[in-house]
């Protein structure tokens, strides 16, 4: 198995607000994760998921990707329906979940105020995204979940904004030969209101299995 790539420590200082902000959390809430969110799944997968940022009461609180918050509960069922995960998701790290060819990963790893890390926080943590990127031999396609994931590839990937835009379902065939998905995140926001269905997120995960 590869090694694990570089990824921020428990204590990881490069973004002040951030740390601040968990230290409070630690306190609040000392059961809680409560540090920099680690990456879910296998470096050897093809396929690598890549969200903003851990949710406050989600994986900041589990320790695990998307689990224990809202999005979970469409992202998971829906890797699974794929083949690209096995088992209950339960909103729990200890469910038994597992995720098959496929890695779940966020462009930041700690938990910013109101769900909006700032652009120095995004960038000091992208060296961490490109290690990781770098580490999956296997890696075929990538799938953004909202504008600042795509943004955050890109910026790793070192392509221009303006010749990939970010679109749901959009399809962008990358310069090395890999494929880059856009959807909307499947946030509470984006389900409520429709502006995400079931059906849309689906039909995103196919386009990326089909790379």
């Amino acid at each position: 198995m590869a090694n694990e790539p570089a990824a921020p420590g428990r204590d990881c200082p490069l973004c002040p607000r951030l740390a601040a902000f968990l230290a409070a959390s630690r306190t609040e809430h000392p059961d809680w994760h409560n540090a920099p969110v680690p990456s879910f799944g296998s470096l050897a997968a093809r396929f690598l998921v890549v969200g903003l940022a851990p949710g406050l009461k989600g994986a900041n609180r589990t320790g695990r990707p998307f689990t224990g918050d809202h999005a979970g509960t469409l992202l998971y069922p829906t890797l699974a329906a794929f083949g690209l995960a096995r088992g209950d998701y339960d909103a729990r790290p200890d469910d038994g979940f597992t995720l098959t060819d496929c890695r779940i990963s966020n462009a930041a790893r700690c938990v910013p105020p109101a769900n909006k890390p700032l652009p120095a926080e995004l960038a000091a943590c992208r060296p961490f995204l490109a290690a990781e990127i770098a580490a999956m031999p296997n890696l075929r396609g990538l799938l953004a979940l909202g504008h600042h994931a795509h943004d955050q590839i890109l910026a790793v990937l070192g392509l221009r904004k303006a010749l990939y835009k970010f679109g749901h379902g959009a399809r962008h065939a990358l310069p090395d030969g890999r494929v880059l998905v856009d959807s909307y995140h499947c946030s509470r926001y984006n389900t409520n209101t429709g502006r995400l269905t079931p059906a849309m997120f689906e039909a995103a995960v196919r386009t990326l299995v089909a790379a």
